[in-house]
């Protein structure tokens, strides 16, 4: 079970996460957290060129042996030569992480595909592959949508999407079980929706209280089950057909503990929501705009 849960390192880098009131995880305390994922049998781990100081914090410390996914940012406008500023983006990667060769690289806006550099960008990505510094190139997307748009012209070997107890759509558009047909790896993320499905009602933020009548029917199937929302959490993501790892983010060694003894265990089955969940809620990118 623990070989299927990929270390999230973007706490390592920047402050992320509605519920992070510590901030930036300390280099000393990332350390402990790496230890005790090992031990546990976790040895993935999931970055980005995006995500500050977390390849280089990573790199300090030692991640030789690990499988590591890292995430290109966005082409710049006007790029010229797209395969030397991937190469060179790659590289750069590499050196910070003191590692020869990533498990995968994914693209962070694979919108750039369907655009005129489209053809050059994807040709650069497999390019990767065949000189060594990637296992596997893939899209990091935030819908079924982008999946339906790019795989309709193209194939990767390795998908990252949101999924969590909330955000069903994934299964709902088949896509899960699509990609595993397809044999492409499909890594999810946001299960615990940035943190907004662990906080207790005191704590969660004003604005959220507009779904008052789903954070009801949460509290009622919780308590109903005697589920913790970790477990709940954990458990639904771990339980979808199609998904191969789940990405957890934590800001502590004694977190991560408390995930690993939370992710073992059953879940007949999620709660059934008796309205639709607004994409609002779910797409914490329009979070700013509530």
């Amino acid at each position: 079970m623990n070989n299927r849960l990929v270390l999230g390192t973007v706490q390592f880098g920047l402050k992320y996460g509605i519920a992070n009131q510590a901030g930036r995880v300390d280099p000393d305390e990332v350390e402990k957290i790496l230890f005790e994922a090992a031990s546990h049998g976790i040895n993935m781990l999931d970055t980005a060129i995006a995500y500050g100081d977390s390849e280089k914090t990573l790199g300090a410390i030692g991640v030789a042996g690990w499988g590591i996914v890292s995430k290109l940012p966005a082409l710049p406008d006007g790029c010229l030569d797209v395969a030397g500023w991937v190469e060179t983006q790659i590289e750069n990667s590499l050196a910070r992480l003191g590692v020869d060769c990533l498990y995968g690289v994914m693209l962070h806006c694979p919108e750039q595909l369907v655009t005129v550099s489209g053809g050059q960008l994807l040709k650069a990505l497999d390019s990767l592959k065949t000189q060594g510094f990637a296992k596997k190139i893939g899209v990091s997307v935030y819908s079924p949508e982008e999946i339906e748009r790019l795989f309709s012209t193209m194939h990767f070997d390795l998908v990252q999407a949101p999924l969590n107890i909330l955000d069903r759509r994934l299964v709902e558009s088949g896509w899960a079980q699509r990609l595993n047909a397809q044999g492409v790896e499909l890594h999810v993320r946001s299960a615990f929706l940035q943190g907004l499905l662990l906080m207790p009602a005191g704590k969660r933020p004003e604005k959220f209280r507009r779904w008052q009548w789903m954070w009801a029917e949460w509290d009622h199937w919780l308590c109903e089950t005697g589920l913790t929302p970790l477990q709940a959490c954990l458990r639904y993501a771990l339980s979808v057909d199609g998904v191969d790892r789940v990405i957890v983010g934590v800001d502590s060694a004694a977190q991560l503990s408390e995930i690993l003894d939370a992710a073992s265990g059953s879940l007949n089955s999620p709660p059934s929501w008796s309205r639709n969940i607004d994409v609002d809620l779910i797409n914490p990118s329009r979070w700013n705009l509530l």
